[in-house]
C-alpha cells in the first residue's frame, strides 16, 4: 500500500478513536455530574479540573495529529473539505458533522485503496499490460507531461504494476498540429532505435490525438506505430472555438497569447505557439486537416470519449465552459462535443448514467486525481492497455 495511504488511514483511525472517546468523556462528566447533584455528594473541584484539562490535553493531542495526517496524505478530501473543516471546526456540534465526513471520505479511499491493492496482487504473475510494444503517452494542449506535473494522475504507475513499459510525448504544451506531429516524430524515432522495440503504441488525450494522427501520417513515424488511441480527442474541432476565436479581438488574442507563451518559454516549452494550437482546435481547420491527413492502414485507431451531465459535475474551470460547448457542440465533456470524439475501427462513450455525474475531459486523464463513484479511471486504462496486448500489439 501507498505511503501516503497507509498515513491516511493511521490518521482516520486516530480520529476515530479521537471521536468515540472524546464523545464517551462528556458524556461521563455530564453523567457524574447529574448523579453527584442528584444525591447531593460533594466533589473536590480541583480534582474535577485537574482530570479534566488532563483529558482535553490527551483528546487536543489526538485530534490535530489525525487531523494533520489525512489533511497531508488524503487525494479525495478536496479544497472545499478542507476548507469546512478550518471553518466548521470552531462551531459546536457542527464540527462533529464535519469531521464525521472528514472521517467518511477518508476512509472510503482507504477501502478502495486496499480494493485495488488486492485486485493487483491476484493478477501480478498475469502482466495484463505488458503489450508487445511499449506505450507512449502524448498530453493534450496547455499541457505538458514531464517537468513540473504528471499529466496522467496515477495512471501511469496503475499501468507498470500490471506489465506497461512507457514513455512520453514530452513535446511543447502549445504549438500548431504540424509542429508537435515533427516532435512526436524525433520522439517516437528517438524510443524505436534507442530500445530496438520496434514500434510502439499511442494512447493520446485531447489535442495530441490530432499531433498523433498527423505524425502518422505526415512524418516518417507511421512505420513505428502499431496502434494509436485518441482519448475525448476533438477529431471534428470544436464548434465553440470557433466563436470565441471569431468574438475575442485580435489585439487581445495576441496579449494573451504573449503571457502564455511567456509563461510556458519559462516552464521548458521551445518556442511555444498558444494562438497557433488554438486555431487547430476550430471545426474549420480540423475540417481541412480531415481532407488530407489520411489513417495508415498499418495502423490500428480506436477511439474513446466521454459526457458529463451538467455543469455542476465538471472540476473548475469545466463547469462554467459546459454550457457554452453544449449551446454549439452539445453532449460534451466539459471541452469537447461528443460528435467530435468518434475516429478509428473501434470507439467507446463512457457516460457513467448510474452516478448523475458523467465523466469530464479531465477526468479521463486522472487530472484531479478523485475517485468518482460508477468509473475507475485507473482499471480503464489498464483495460484499454489489455485490450491491446490481446490483439497482438
Amino acid at each position: 500500500m501507498a505511503r501516503n495511504i497507509r498515513l491516511c488511514d493511521i490518521g482516520v483511525k486516530i480520529l476515530k478513536f479521537f471521536l468515540i472517546t472524546s464523545t464517551a468523556i462528556v458524556f461521563s462528566f455530564v453523567l457524574f455530574g447529574l448523579i453527584l447533584k442528584t444525591w447531593n455528594i460533594g466533589a473536590n473541584p480541583f480534582l474535577w479540573l485537574t482530570v479534566g484539562v488532563g483529558l482535553f490535553v490527551i483528546e487536543f493531542v489526538l485530534f490535530w495529529i489525525g487531523i494533520i495526517m489525512v489533511y497531508v496524505s488524503s487525494l479525495q478530501l478536496g479544497f472545499k473539505t478542507r476548507l469546512l473543516g478550518i471553518v466548521c471546526g470552531w462551531i459546536p456540534i457542527v464540527n462533529l458533522f464535519t469531521l464525521m465526513k472528514i472521517i467518511r471520505i477518508c476512509s472510503e479511499e482507504v477501502a478502495l485503496e486496499r480494493r485495488l491493492l488486492t485486485r493487483d496482487l491476484a493478477r501480478k504473475d498475469e502482466q495484463v499490460c505488458k503489450t508487445r510494444y511499449p506505450i507512449l503517452l502524448v498530453h493534450g494542449v496547455f499541457f505538458r507531461d514531464f517537468e513540473h506535473f504528471n499529466y496522467w494522475g496515477r495512471i501511469p504507475k496503475e499501468l507498470e504494476k500490471n506489465g506497461a513499459t512507457l514513455y512520453y510525448g514530452e513535446h511543447n504544451s502549445a504549438a500548431a498540429v504540424a509542429d508537435s506531429a515533427k516532435e512526436l516524430e524525433k520522439r517516437i524515432l528517438d524510443i524505436v532505435h534507442q530500445t530496438g522495440c520496434g514500434k510502439v503504441n499511442i494512447i493520446a488525450h485531447s489535442k495530441g490525438g490530432l499531433d498523433s494522427r498527423a505524425a502518422i501520417a505526415a512524418t516518417s513515424a507511421g512505420e513505428y506505430v502499431a496502434s494509436l488511441t485518441t482519448i475525448n480527442t476533438p477529431h471534428r474541432g470544436c464548434e465553440f472555438a470557433d466563436y470565441l476565436l471569431n468574438e475575442i479581438p485580435e489585439k487581445q488574442q495576441q496579449v494573451i497569447a504573449e503571457k502564455y507563451n511567456s509563461l510556458a518559454a519559462k516552464l521548458g516549452d521551445r518556442d511555444p505557439d498558444f494562438l497557433a494550437a488554438v486555431y487547430d482546435l476550430t471545426s474549420e481547420k480540423c475540417r481541412a486537416r480531415n481532407e488530407v491527413i489520411h489513417d495508415d492502414p498499418r495502423v490500428f485507431y480506436q477511439s474513446v470519449g466521454s459526457v458529463l451531465q451538467g455543469p455542476s459535475s465538471g472540476q473548475f474551470p469545466l463547469n462554467f465552459t459546459y454550457n457554452l460547448v453544449k449551446y454549439f457542440d452539445g453532449e460534451n465533456d466539459g471541452l469537447v462535443g461528443d460528435k467530435s470524439f468518434s475516429w478509428g475501427a473501434s470507439f467507446q462513450m463512457l457516460r457513467n448514467d448510474g452516478a448523475k455525474r458523467g465523466i469530464s475531459h479531465g477526468d479521463m486523464i486522472d487530472l484531479n486525481r478523485q475517485n468518482i463513484h460508477g468509473f475507475d479511471v485507473r482499471e480503464f486504462y489498464v483495460q484499454l492497455v489489455s485490450g491491446l496486448k490481446e490483439r497482438g500489439f
